[in-house]
C-alpha cells in the first residue's frame, strides 16, 4: 500500500531546473507532449493528446487521432506561474472525480513542482485504497514532465 494512501492523497514533489514560467508552462501547454498516453490515457496506443484550456472552467481532455475527446477534467484554478489545479475523471462520470493541485515555486536549482492527487473517497469509498499503479503511474509522467521540461533549456 502505498504510504499516501491512508490519507486517501498521493503527494509527489519534484525539481525542475527551468524558471517557474517555464516549469508551469510545459506542466499545462505541454501536457500532451509528456503524458505517457500509450499506457495511461482512455483511448491509449489511438490516444493523440492532451489539452488544458488555459482558465478557470477550462477543460482537461484527451484528443485520439481522427478528433474523438476524452474528457479528462475541469480547471479549478489556474494561477499562472504558481498554481494550477483540476478535476481529474479520465474515462469515468464527473461524480468519481479527483483533484489534482499543482504549485509552483522558485527555488535556487530552478523550480520545485509540488503535486497532490486528493479526493479518492469519490472513486474508492471512504475506506478503500488507492490502487498502486495510480502512485507509480505519477512517478513515471513527472519523469517525462521533467525530462521535457528541461530539454527545452
Amino acid at each position: 500500500m502505498p504510504e499516501a494512501a491512508a490519507a486517501l492523497s498521493i503527494r509527489k514533489s519534484i525539481t525542475v531546473r527551468v524558471p517557474m514560467e517555464d516549469a508551469f508552462r510545459a506542466f499545462t501547454a505541454e501536457m500532451g507532449e509528456w503524458w505517457p498516453l500509450a499506457v495511461k490515457s482512455v483511448a491509449m496506443e489511438k490516444a493523440e493528446t492532451v489539452v488544458v484550456e488555459p482558465s478557470v472552467g477550462g477543460r482537461v481532455y484527451e484528443r485520439e487521432q481522427g478528433g474523438i475527446e476524452h474528457p479528462w477534467g475541469e480547471v479549478l484554478v489556474w494561477e499562472s506561474p504558481s498554481r494550477f489545479s483540476f478535476s481529474w475523471h479520465p474515462g469515468r462520470t464527473t461524480e468519481t472525480a479527483q483533484t489534482v493541485d499543482v504549485r509552483f515555486t522558485p527555488v535556487a536549482e530552478g523550480t520545485r513542482v509540488e503535486l497532490e492527487h486528493r479526493g479518492w473517497e469519490s472513486l474508492v469509498g471512504i475506506d478503500g485504497e488507492i490502487p498502486d499503479h495510480f502512485e507509480s503511474g505519477w512517478d513515471e509522467a513527472l519523469a517525462s514532465y521533467v525530462a521535457l521540461a528541461e530539454s527545452s533549456r
